[in-house]
């Protein structure tokens, strides 16, 4: 499998002790949105969505993107933002 460039890695804060987690491939987030997310619910489905149809080239990367930043909003996780660019190029 092809990795997929998503921009630059999205670093989340994923625990009340300040331990983060990088995010540099949309297969990642994939991976954690199916595999150890904490919440299942509508900002979660809509990335796996979104997610998934970028990997199959019929969504945009950059909407891929900002579904799963609001998914891990309404996880709990803080996006770092001084070390996320939350859209690239857009």
């Amino acid at each position: 499998m092809i990795e997929i460039y998503w921009g630059s890695p999205l670093t989340l804060v994923i625990s009340e002790d300040g331990d983060t987690k990088k995010f540099t491939t949309i297969e990642q987030a994939y991976y954690w949105l199916n595999k150890k997310w904490p919440v299942t619910d509508k900002a979660r489905d809509r990335a796996i969505e979104l997610i998934d149809a970028a990997m199959n080239c019929l969504a945009p990367v950059s909407a891929a993107r900002l579904a799963f930043v609001s998914a891990a909003r309404t996880a709990g996780f803080i996006p770092d933002y001084d070390l996320v660019e939350v859209s690239p190029g857009v």
